[in-house]
């Protein structure tokens, strides 16, 4: 589980392909490591993946077909979104983000606001139903607040910390990014659904 405030950004500088995936090798400097084992959950671009070797400051990690198919992949030699597991102790300064994407979007527009930035994004129809005005998304990782929602468009404002801390600084129009939607939205539907049908929930 994560909270989508990004602790670094690290940089891609390994790619190995695998039979079914690829293997990342991404510095993210000492320091961010040094509480980190083998084993261990990091967010990558929004991306729940596992530390399989850890060597100084560079960790790596697989990546399955699967992940690579509903991500926007992970360019070589590109910089990347990264935080670490929660703990039980950490303030959760975002909204729970479980770091399974939920589908890709596209961004529409990037412009400056006075000092932000309003960001624009295009979702899939599958998924615009879980985005509402004044509710929690994810985009590469971060925790953001939609400020509009209207058709399969929602808008987020970017204040300059934001830019200054994320790759979200480097979003373009036609850019493709990782989206996860409000696990509690999930949690509700499936609950409205549930009443609706009579069912009780409920294993046999």
């Amino acid at each position: 589980m994560f909270t989508g405030i990004i602790q670094t950004i690290g940089k891609i500088v390994g790619s190995e392909a695998l039979d079914d995936g690829i293997r990342l090798r991404i510095d993210a400097g000492a320091p961010f490591l040094a509480d980190v084992g083998v084993g261990d959950s990091i967010a990558v671009e929004g991306a729940c993946l596992t530390a399989v070797k850890i060597d100084g400051g560079v960790f790596a990690v697989e990546v399955s077909r699967e992940t690579l198919d509903c991500t926007v992949g992970f360019p070589p030699a590109g910089e990347v979104n990264l935080e670490k597991a929660l703990r039980l102790s950490d303030r959760l300064g975002g909204h729970w983000v479980t770091g399974h994407v939920d589908g890709v979007g596209a961004v529409r527009v990037f412009e400056a606001v006075g000092e932000s930035h309003r960001l624009v994004v295009e979702v899939p129809a599958s998924l615009a139903k879980y985005i509402v005005r004044k509710g929690s998304v994810t985009i590469n990782g971060v925790s953001l607040t939609v400020n509009e929602a209207e058709g399969l468009r929602f808008a987020v404002n970017l204040i300059p910390h934001t830019l200054q801390a994320t790759t979200l600084k480097r979003l373009e129009p036609g850019k493709r990014v990782n989206l996860e939607i409000d696990l509690l939205a999930r949690y509700l539907e499936r609950m409205l659904l549930e009443q609706r049908s009579g069912g009780s929930g409920q294993g046999s």
